[in-house]
């Protein structure tokens, strides 16, 4: 079964194939590599990781859920969010959202996503917490945690990279009950 969140702008979707020119020219953008390791933006990772989002789509039962962000009003993809619950608890996943370089910090485009896929997380799959990792120094990425109700929970060294740039890795943790609390469960999947 296909995975359809809608927002007001946005369709989040299983990926396919056709997305992956997209996918490949915005991680290939030097903006993007800013807060990853320099392995995360070669061809080759961008190429697997793009496969591996394919194929989670199909597993069963499916327990990560990686979408691309598709403008509805141009159909032109302009990113991926998801849930991960791979290596987590039951009932506990990693939130990720990630924007083309070129959507930074337009029009709230990050907040529509992350309320969908919060709002998935907790009502659809049921989760009591979802957990966030960040770069120290990915200052936009702290800013919308907050604004989520996300709680940092932790600060680690990170990996080599980070520690290279002196930045750290951030976990944030944001409840079902502190989310349902600042924002009422709305719409569902489609």
């Amino acid at each position: 079964m296909a995975m359809d969140i809608t927002t007001k702008r946005f369709l989040l979707r299983d990926f396919v194939q056709e997305d992956e020119p997209a996918f490949l020219a915005y991680h290939a953008d030097p903006r993007y590599a800013e807060f990853c390791s320099p392995e995360e933006v070669t061809p080759d990772f961008t190429y697997q990781l793009f496969q591996r989002f394919i194929q989670w789509a199909t597993e069963v039962p499916q327990c990560n859920y990686q979408l691309a962000i598709v403008d509805r009003r141009n159909l032109e993809l302009i990113g991926c969010g998801g849930l991960r619950q791979d290596g987590y608890a039951a009932g506990q996943a990693e939130l990720g959202i990630e924007l083309a370089p070129q959507h930074w910090g337009r029009y709230a485009y990050a907040i529509e996503v992350g309320k969908a896929l919060i709002d998935f997380g907790f009502r659809d799959l049921e989760l009591k917490e979802i957990i966030g990792l960040s770069v120290s120094a990915n200052l936009r990425v702290s800013r919308l945690a907050e604004r989520y109700g996300f709680q940092a929970i932790g600060t680690q060294p990170g990996s080599s990279w980070m520690q290279m740039q002196g930045w750290s890795q951030i976990k944030w943790q944001l409840t079902r009950e502190s989310w349902e609390h600042l924002f009422p469960l709305t719409s569902s999947v489609n």
